[in-house]
């Protein structure tokens, strides 16, 4: 039987650096928001003195997060993602700290789809996700083109009897 397992080497979208950045910048700004609503509330209302310095502690914390997610997380994932379809398996690799190397059996999936939120949609991707009788799997930002006949040759591999166009 010949060896029909290869290394991942597809890459995402250069589009999901940016993505993720504005995305990490949202969730951030929310953070500091409401960090700034409770110092202000701290100030007002006089809580007891180590109150201020766990809200400090939580300022200090959420910038050196901001930091590594906005200035080297993205491009650190982004370098990493890799994913690869054969007639047998879906394989994907990804991860900054722990790398994530997962095999889907072609057998096992039952639906796939495309999915384009509004951010996704400025920049014309798509992620393309994969669901088995107990997980989801996505590759998160392809070309429109590129995620879509991904989609078809996945459904086609999985023999699923409706593909949308």
């Amino acid at each position: 039987m010949p060896n029909t397992l290869q290394e991942p080497q597809n890459r995402l979208s250069r589009h999901v650096v940016k993505i993720w950045i504005i995305h990490e910048a949202v969730g951030s700004l929310i953070a500091f928001l409401v960090l700034g609503a409770l110092f202000y509330l701290d100030a007002r209302f006089s809580w007891v003195f180590w109150v201020g310095w766990i809200l400090f502690g939580a300022a200090v914390l959420a910038a050196v997060l901001t930091l590594w997610s906005l200035l080297l997380q993205p491009f650190i994932l982004y370098s990493r993602w890799r994913y690869a379809v054969s007639e047998q398996f879906l394989h994907l690799k990804y991860g900054a700290f722990t790398e994530t190397d997962e095999l889907i059996p072609m057998t096992k999936i039952q639906s796939v789809a495309t999915k384009q939120g509004p951010l996704q949609r400025r920049y014309g991707v798509c992620s393309v996700t994969v669901k088995t009788m107990g997980s989801s799997h996505t590759i998160p930002v392809l070309e429109q083109d590129v995620a879509k006949a991904l989609r078809n040759q996945i459904a086609r591999y999985a023999k699923l009897k409706e593909v949308d166009e």
